[in-house]
This record gives C-alpha cells, sequence and structure tokens, in this order.
C-alpha cells in the first residue's frame, strides 16, 4: 500500500517542474540505475577515432566497481584505471561501450538521499523502488514508470535530486502513537513468548544437531560441492540477481559456460560478465578457458575465505 502513494507523490512533484519544450537526444548514450544501497551503475556507449591506439575517459569519481569495456566487435578490452581516468586500448574500435557501478553519485542525510551528477550529454536515470523525489535542480526531460520505479530522462549539465528511500515512508501522527501503544504490550508478551519459544528450541536442536550434521557432511560428499543452503550461509550479502546464478551453475552439476548463463538469462555479454566477476570476488566461482570460452565453476573451498 505505500508504493502507490510513493510513485504518485514523486509523479506530482516531477509533473510540477517539467515544462513544455522539445529536445535532440544526444549523439551519447548515457544510462544511470540507482540501487537500493545508493551504488550507482553506469551505462554510456561512446564514438572514438578507429586510428587511436589508446583513448581516454573520464569517469564519475573515484570509487569503481565492476569496471567493463567491449569494443564494437564485442570482445573485451583492456582498461587502465587512475583516479576517476579510464585509459582504454581500442584495438581499432569506433564504438565502445562502457559499464561500471559507482558509489560517489549519492549521499545520505537520514532517510533524505541525494544524488548529485555533472553530466557532459543528456542522460536516463533510474531510480529504486520505494523512492519518493521531493526535490531537484534540473528540469526532466520526460518521465516515465517502469516496474514501479521512476525513470528520468534529463539534460545535460549539473543535477541534484533528493528523494526518500525507505519501505514505510508514509504514516500519520495517530497510527505512529498507536504503534508505540501496541509495541510496548507486544514488547511484554513477546517476551513470554521467547523464553518459552527458545527453551523449546534449545531441547529440539540438541536432539538434532547431530543428525544434522551427518546429513550436511553426506549431502556435500555427494554432489562434491557445497549446497545451496550452505553457499548462502557462507555468503548472506549475495544479491538475489546472483543467487539465481548460483543456483542455476548448481543445478547444472557445479559448472557452466558464460555464454549458457547468458542464453539462459536474457542478459547482455557485459551485463553477465560483470554478474561473474562479481561472484569471483565474492569467491563463490572460479573462472576456466575452455575452447575459447568461460567455464564458470562453482568453488569447492568457499568455508576456507570465511
Amino acid at each position: 500500500m505505500v508504493k502507490l502513494p510513493l510513485l504518485v507523490a514523486s509523479m506530482i512533484v516531477v509533473a510540477a517542474l517539467i515544462p513544455i519544450q522539445s529536445s535532440f537526444s544526444s549523439p551519447r548514450d548515457l544510462d544511470l540505475i540507482i540501487y537500493a544501497d545508493g551504488s550507482t551503475h553506469v551505462s554510456t556507449e561512446i564514438d572514438v577515432d578507429p586510428f587511436l591506439t589508446d583513448y581516454e575517459v573520464n569517469l564519475f569519481g573515484n570509487t569503481i566497481d565492476n569496471l567493463v569495456v567491449i569494443g564494437d566487435d564485442g570482445f573485451l578490452l583492456d582498461v587502465d584505471v587512475i583516479g576517476d581516468t579510464a585509459l582504454i586500448q581500442t584495438f581499432g574500435s569506433s564504438v565502445v561501450t562502457i559499464e561500471y557501478d559507482i558509489h560517489d553519485l549519492v549521499s545520505k542525510q537520514g532517510r533524505l538521499w541525494t544524488f548529485s551528477l555533472d553530466s557532459p550529454s543528456d542522460f536516463t536515470l533510474l531510480l529504486p523502488k520505494n523512492s519518493a523525489i521531493v526535490g531537484m535542480t534540473n528540469l526532466p526531460l520526460n518521465m516515465e514508470i517502469i516496474n514501479e520505479q521512476n525513470q528520468l530522462t534529463l539534460s545535460s549539465g549539473s543535477t541534484e535530486i533528493d528523494y526518500f528511500f525507505s519501505t514505510n515512508l508514509i504514516s500519520t501522527p495517530i497510527e505512529e502513537i498507536k504503534s508505540e501503544e501496541d509495541n510496548f504490550l507486544y514488547a511484554i508478551a513477546g517476551g513470554i513468548a521467547a523464553i518459552v519459544l527458545v527453551s523449546v528450541i534449545i531441547f529440539v536442536r540438541n536432539k538434532q544437531k547431530d543428525v544434522k550434521t551427518i546429513n550436511e557432511v553426506v549431502t556435500i560428499q555427494k554432489n562434491n560441492n557445497l549446497d545451496l543452503e550452505t553457499i548462502f550461509k557462507l555468503k548472506p550479502d549475495l544479491r538475489e540477481d546472483d543467487k539465481e546464478l548460483v543456483k542455476f551453475i548448481f543445478d547444472n552439476n557445479g559448472e557452466a559456460l558464460e555464454s549458457e548463463l547468458r542464453k539462459n538469462f536474457l542478459q547482455p555479454r557485459t551485463t553477465m560478465w560483470r554478474a561473474v566477476k562479481r561472484l569471483e570476488r565474492e569467491g563463490v566461482i572460479e573462472i576456466e578457458k575452455k575452447d575459447l570460452q568461460n567455464l564458470v565453476k562453482l568453488r569447492k573451498n568457499m568455508e576456507e575465505d570465511n
């Protein structure tokens, strides 16, 4: 019930700021996605001189993760990052696609978060779910709702957008007071129930501990891999989309070609490569070359990293 008022409030604020105007799209594509944790994914496509061996690109900050550069032949290009600058070896490409995650663009003050960017071109910005725009400095060229998320098209130049991000932003004072009174009563009842519940759990776990340990060892030996439950316990911070990748690889006898992952999840090369490298950094998978392809395999010794 909270999502609808958030979206309506955001559209009202933005609609009041949208002037009647027309604009021409920039030849450089620039798309940004703000994630729930405040990090931002940047994707841009740039025309370059194919006769240049190296091309220098300014990034939007210093805290860069998951940087991937693709040439117009679809292959990964070598890149060196120094500060907020990327030096790309073009290998004759006339168009390069750059994707990376950055942590410099969103600042947080309590529940009020602020996105700031000085863009050299027009760009699109997709805000996270459960976010409500409360102010902006750059007038949007367009706005639409995609999967319950606000997507803005903004012009070049300096932009600041203030938004609230929470799963429960809207509540009345009466509801808050009533909630505090109810919480006090629930705390008393909950405390009594918790004591009884903990006693029962301790008794049951003591009975089942030995049996559970034996079953887990048998499962691990049978699959020659950690089971999914153990993997997710060892890596509790995995994103939901990364967990789906891990489950697919596990069900495929613990290994899969990167091309199989792209085909199954209908993802472009750069997006899938970024996800695979993220799982490799987390210590969940390892990457091997097999017939000029990337073979993605679940690691068997994840517990050593913890």
